[in-house]
This record gives structure tokens, C-alpha cells and sequence, in this order.
């Protein structure tokens, strides 16, 4: 198999509903979670990122847009950003505000969002974590937080690059990050935050974090 296509439109065509993987450097495969992020929210995410946020907050990778739709829902200022169309789209089908944006070029509302949420491993935007936290530092107003879905204990902080592999065409690579509970507090600190508190619901993890 070849590169055919840039991993935005792969995204896009995933979104879209077209059967997609992961794709790292060794070959080794991973079933993206479109089920998941394309469905209703579920217990696990009111628990980790809908109820906590009460004000105005930016859902950064919002994807099909299932909780920046529900926490807008609730009267509270909420908007989706993504660098796929296709997502933000679906987003705006639900009802909710979205734009296509890179989170590390121009956000609107800049310095004034009280919560950014990093949901379903988005942690790991532009493969360096340290980065996109001091990028949301600048777009939170003071005193706001970052609620970040961190891996469980004993990974640690994994750098790599992947692909997507749809309908049998790798798209080019783009660098992506995971970061575990025990990694998450020296990430934090080198970004100029602090780790505040962690949460658990179902098997999945969320870190809050705020600027020092």
C-alpha cells in the first residue's frame, strides 16, 4: 500500500463513516474509536467532561461534535474546533457551534475559555504534548483548566508517528503522543501547569490541569 491521500482527508473520510486504523511505524494496527466519538454521550463522558463544565469552554479535536452538542445544550457557551470538515459538520448537524481551526493557529474567543477539553486521546495532537499544553494555556482564561483524557498508570509518555489506514489506503504520517497518569505531572510542569486532579469513570482517565 502507497500514500495516497493527507491525514486530514483521511480523517475525513473516517468521520464520513468509511472503516479506518491507526497505523504506526512497525505496522501494528488500532481500531479508531469513530463508534464511540459518533454516538450519543454515554455515562463515562457527562461524568469526566460534561458536568464538570459549567462555563464557557472550547472542545479542542471536537470531532463529530457529541459533547461540545451536550454541553451546549445545557445553556453553557460551548464551541468545537477541528481540522476536518467533515467533523465539523457533524458538529454543526448536532446543533452545536464548530470550526474548522488548528488549535495552534488562530482560536477564537482567545484567552477567554474557562475549560479547553482534550477528550478521546486528543492529548496527543501534533505528537508533543508539552506544546499543546502551553498552546491552551494562552487560549484558557486566567484561572482556567484543561480537562485532559490521559492513559492508565505505567505507560508513561509515548512519541510516535502514525498513519490511517482507510478502506486500504495508508494517508501520510502525522506525529501523535500518548500520555500516562504516572507522565502526565512532569508534562504538566514543563508546560508551566499543575495537575490538580485526576478522575476515573469506566476504564478511562481524565487529568484537570491549570497554569502555574
Amino acid at each position: 500500500m502507497t500514500s495516497t491521500f493527507d491525514a486530514v482527508s483521511a480523517f475525513d473520510a473516517v468521520f464520513a463513516g468509511r472503516s479506518g486504523h491507526f497505523v504506526d511505524t512497525v505496522g501494528r494496527a488500532e481500531e479508531l474509536g469513530i463508534g464511540q466519538w459518533s454516538a450519543a454521550p454515554d455515562w463515562v463522558d457527562r461524568e469526566l467532561f460534561i458536568d464538570p463544565c459549567d462555563m464557557a469552554t472550547i472542545d479542542v479535536g471536537c470531532g463529530p461534535g457529541r459533547l461540545v452538542a451536550e454541553i451546549s445544550s445545557h445553556g453553557v457557551p460551548a464551541m468545537g474546533i477541528d481540522v476536518s470538515t467533515e467533523a465539523v459538520r457533524q458538529t454543526r448537524v448536532r446543533g452545536a457551534l464548530a470550526l474548522r481551526r488548528d488549535v495552534f493557529g488562530v482560536v477564537p474567543g482567545e484567552g477567554r475559555w474557562a475549560y479547553a477539553l482534550l477528550a478521546d486521546g486528543n492529548l496527543g495532537i501534533g505528537g508533543d504534548p508539552v506544546r499543546l499544553l502551553r498552546r491552551l494555556g494562552q487560549v484558557l482564561a486566567p484561572g482556567g483548566s484543561v480537562i485532559a483524557e490521559v492513559a492508565d498508570h505505567g505507560l508513561g509518555l509515548v512519541r510516535d508517528r502514525r498513519r490511517l489506514r482507510v478502506d486500504g489506503r495508508l494517508s501520510s504520517y502525522f506525529e501523535w503522543a500518548v500520555v500516562g497518569l504516572d507522565a502526565i505531572d512532569a508534562v504538566a510542569e514543563q508546560a508551566g501547569m499543575a495537575v490538580v486532579g485526576t478522575a476515573s469513570a469506566g476504564g478511562r482517565h481524565t487529568a484537570t490541569l491549570v497554569r502555574t
